[in-house]
This record gives C-alpha cells, sequence and structure tokens, in this order.
C-alpha cells in the first residue's frame, strides 16, 4: 500500500459493505493467524460485528485453535528428523539455484 492509502477501507467501499458470510468464514483463519492485513482485518471484524452467526463460527474456530495449540503446542520434532530436514531443504535450494543460474 502506499503511503497515501489509508490502512482501513471505508465503510462506503463496495468491497467493504458486501462481504457476506461464506468470504468470512472462508476467511476467519486468516485473522486467527494475523495473515491478513489490517484493511481486511477490519472488514472481517465489522461484520463480525453485525453477524452472530458468523461471530459464532469464529468463537468455535478461536477455541479450536487454541485448543490445537495447547495440545500440540508443545510438540518438537526429534533433532535428528529437524537436520534431515535442514539438509534436505538446502539441498532443493542449491538444486533450484543451480537450475536457474545455469537457465535450465
Amino acid at each position: 500500500m502506499s503511503d497515501s492509502t489509508p490502512d482501513v477501507a471505508p465503510a462506503d467501499d463496495p468491497e467493504f459493505s458486501s462481504l457476506d458470510c461464506s468470504a468470512v468464514i472462508a476467511d476467519v483463519w486468516l485473522v486467527l493467524d494475523n495473515e491478513c492485513d489490517s484493511a481486511a482485518r477490519a472488514r472481517l471484524q465489522q461484520h463480525l460485528d453485525e453477524c452472530p452467526s458468523c461471530l459464532a463460527h469464529y468463537g468455535i474456530e478461536s477455541q479450536l485453535k487454541a485448543l490445537i495449540n495447547r495440545k500440540c503446542g508443545g510438540d518438537r520434532a526429534p533433532d535428528s528428523l529437524r537436520d534431515r530436514l535442514r539438509v534436505e531443504i538446502r539441498k532443493t535450494v542449491v538444486v533450484r539455484e543451480t537450475r536457474y543460474s545455469t537457465g535450465e
């Protein structure tokens, strides 16, 4: 966004006012994971504030995310697996860089 573009969409923006439930439900995880910009967050939040069924769905998803985090958040991959993955990722990067540099 440019410096002159506001972070939050105005209420008279057609995209802002025409957000439907299916779009909100599809984007709930974007909000929960902080993977959307402030304008999208504002649009979704306004819809959630005005739509009890979407707010309930958001609440369920939020609780599910918290439960997953509590039950699985402390799990850690074994060091040997992490090391093998690091090696494989480096190999992939080297192969791709080589292909790009030789034009293959």
